[in-house]
């Protein structure tokens, strides 16, 4: 994989440092696309739609610098469900106050979908896709008005799935997780090492 033109299509910082934590050398092309959850035949549950998500970033950016060269895209998308509804960004901090009220004080799960498509070097096939999504279930204390309001008006809420960010100080909210931590930051980055192992150079 060394050789390989490596691209995270993400903008995260969370992302970002990741990946870089875990030695990659890679460059940075987010994906601009807008996000349209498709119906494929399947049922859209959580860990189906953070997968479409993923992919269609990854497709996005892949269509828009393959040539000739070895290349490998990582796509990734983050949801936050509660009871089997999706949890999005906060459209504005009164929306964000309104997440944190029905996660505070119960469990829940965030999923974070990735793709990686690769494409050795000459090859003239198709990019080679794997795509997974991990599971991590999340526990939060219960927090009182003052806490949320807290919490919201920081403006680390902000743009974040379910309008929180475990990194953040919201941390000292959360009482347990069952899972992968560095999932619920953005990207399961000890599973895409062995999975990125796997591939061909």
């Amino acid at each position: 994989m060394e050789s390989s033109r490596l691209i995270l299509a993400s903008a995260s910082p969370r992302r970002r440092e990741l990946l870089a934590q875990a030695g990659f050398s890679f460059e940075i092309i987010p994906a601009r696309g807008k996000e349209v959850i498709q119906d494929e035949g399947s049922p859209l549950t959580p860990d189906r739609i953070v997968e479409q998500l993923a992919r269609h970033k990854a497709q996005e950016i892949y269509d828009q610098e393959k040539s000739e060269e070895s290349l490998t895209v990582i796509g990734a998308d983050t949801i936050v469900a509660l009871d089997g509804a999706i949890l999005g960004k906060p459209r504005d901090r009164e929306d964000a106050k309104r997440m944190i009220r029905l996660l505070q004080g119960r469990a829940h799960e965030v999923y974070t979908g990735v793709c990686i498509l690769h494409k050795p070097a000459g090859a003239r096939i198709e990019a080679e896709q794997l795509v997974f999504s991990e599971r991590t279930q999340v526990h939060v204390y219960p927090m009182t008005e003052e806490e949320i309001d807290r919490y919201v008006q920081s403006g680390e809420a902000d743009d974040k799935a379910g309008a929180y960010g475990i990194q953040t100080s919201f941390g000292v909210y959360v009482s347990g997780i069952t899972g992968d931590y560095n999932n619920v930051v953005g990207l399961p980055i000890a599973r895409l090492y062995q999975e990125m192992k796997k591939m061909p150079g």
